[in-house]
């Protein structure tokens, strides 16, 4: 079986399960919220995009038929 690599991983949650923190497990990089969000405005993450949720910009992976990009 083939398996690839998720692009990026959340490595922490909020108690409220809001993801705070995430690794590019391609570069190797750390990212909070906020940078995360920031890289994918920049079009650097072209396999997620930015929601408002509770009015807080949320790092998302596009629908798509895929697993590879979803965070968890």
């Amino acid at each position: 079986m083939f398996f690839i690599r998720k692009r990026v991983t959340t490595t922490s949650q909020s108690s409220t399960g809001r993801n705070l923190t995430f690794h590019d497990n391609y570069s190797g990089n750390d990212m909070t919220r906020s940078q995360f969000v920031r890289e994918i405005k920049n079009g650097n993450y072209p396999r997620y995009s930015v929601r408002k949720i509770n009015n807080v910009d949320t790092p998302v992976s596009k629908p798509d038929k895929t697993i590879n990009n979803n965070l968890d």
